[in-house]
């Protein structure tokens, strides 16, 4: 059974454009309430979101259903995707909700859920959650009609929990680091995180006006962090994305590593201390130098569907302790069961500082593979399994890379496009195939 508004992340959309409007949100937290408090007398539900302008109305509008429902509401304010899964297992919550479209532009927004565990929401979840939304809504008794409060220590709590993932006493004086908060929600958290460890801070993207939220800046525009790091010399750069659950990290020379690398130089340091449990989990879009690399310690790579909960999935059916994406999305799962970009940028630097050894030269132990990604606009969610013609170009690009490389067609689950991936050894011939083949998904689907 297929969910009519979940996606892969989280229920996300243009804000105005139903379903990501101020009267389904209300009747969302209404039926959010129902079906994760179980009519508990003394429920609770943490809600936290980003920047954008939109959140306040968002806010507002979940308080109310969830309250019509008996549900009481912790208010973080401004808070990182991360944080919000923290503090629901903090405060015994029976779920935590995050207002975020995470990477989007301020136009977008969305709504995430996590459980008690501080875990995403299985379907079967977000499948009742859905069927309750099409009741009518009803309003408890009023003397069972949930309060709202505001947590005055929200970020306080999590900046101690950031720093308490590394070992106690670690500190990096003397490491000069540039932190592009994408004028999101951890503008007033992450740059306290690693100044409180003893770093010298240059931040960026940390004045937030609603508007502004992943302008230019941020994990999925890392080159604006790539120029600083040189103009300030420092000794790398760390990018996070408008909620905080990703991370993209650029060296002292300017060369950005993605979340492939991130988890190349966990992973390793992670082994060597003995400290590595189960396989490491990608997805299918992990690089296939990850996979080589890897291999080469004995380490096996598992591939799991896109989309971050699918890779936690994963890694809890195979015990793994870490996991992630080429986004940036890293679970540490030994520090927290969600992505975190602070808490995965604290990890990558207590290697460093085991090591001795610069960014660069962590990283340079992974070879990638040439990979060409192309995202394919479309006017509506589409199933590539449906289109022959494309499913038949798809074999015969395949057959042109003769078991040296990888051809992957996936529908996105957040925004209106059709990811068009091509990897394999030959850089030119991987270009050269994936612009055919994008051509081609973007004839058939017109």
């Amino acid at each position: 059974m297929s969910r009519a508004y979940f996606g892969t992340d989280g229920i996300r959309g243009k804000v105005g454009t139903y379903p990501i409007t101020a009267d389904f949100v209300l009747k969302l937290g209404w039926a959010a309430g129902r079906v994760l408090a179980r009519d508990r007398a003394d429920a609770t539900v943490v809600i936290g979101k980003d920047t954008r302008i939109s959140g306040y109305m968002f806010e507002s509008a979940l308080e109310a259903g969830l309250s019509a429902a008996g549900v009481n509401i912790q208010l973080t304010g401004p808070m990182p995707t991360p944080a919000v899964s923290y503090l629901t297992r903090t405060f015994r919550a029976e779920a935590g909700i995050v207002i975020s479209a995470s990477h989007n532009p301020y136009f977008d927004n969305g709504i995430k859920f996590f459980g008690p565990d501080g875990l995403k929401l299985s379907d079967a979840i977000e499948r009742l959650i859905e069927a309750e939304i099409d009741q009518p809504m009803t309003t408890v008794d009023s003397a069972k009609i949930g309060r709202a409060i505001r947590l005055k220590d929200a970020a306080g709590r999590y900046i101690e929990f950031c720093k308490s993932t590394i070992p106690a006493g670690t500190e990096f004086h003397g490491v000069k680091l540039v932190v592009d908060c994408a004028h999101g929600s951890t503008y007033h958290i992450a740059p306290h995180v690693f100044a409180e460890l003893g770093a010298t801070v240059i931040t960026m993207g940390d004045t937030p006006n609603g508007f502004n939220i992943n302008e230019h800046v941020g994990a999925t525009k890392p080159a604006a962090l790539a120029r600083r790091v040189l103009e300030e010399a420092a000794d790398f750069g760390l990018a996070l994305d408008g909620d905080g659950d990703r991370l993209i990290m650029v060296d002292h020379e300017g060369h950005i590593v993605d979340g492939d690398e991130l988890l190349y130089i966990i992973a390793t340091c992670r082994h060597a201390e003995g400290a590595l449990r189960g396989p490491v989990v990608g997805t299918l879009m992990t690089n296939l130098g990850l996979e080589h690399a890897l291999a080469r310690f004995g380490v096996e790579l598992k591939r799991a569907s896109v989309g971050d909960r699918y890779v936690m999935e994963m890694m809890l059916s195979h015990d793994s302790t870490l996991g992630g994406e080429s986004s940036g999305h890293i679970i540490c799962r030994d520090r927290i069961p969600t992505g975190d970009g602070i808490v995965a940028a604290l990890q990558v630097m207590e290697a460093m500082r085991a090591t001795g050894k610069s960014l660069s030269e962590l990283r340079g132990g992974m070879d990638k593979y040439p990979q060409r990604l192309v995202n394919v606009q479309v006017a509506a969610r589409v199933d590539l399994r449906q289109h022959d013609g494309v499913q038949r170009l798809t074999r015969e690009v395949e057959a042109e890379l003769a078991g040296e490389g990888r051809v992957l067609l996936r529908a996105s689950g957040t925004e209106p496009v059709v990811r068009v991936m091509v990897e394999g050894a030959d850089g030119d011939k991987v270009h050269r195939l994936a612009e055919k083949l994008a051509a081609a998904v973007a004839e058939a689907l017109a």
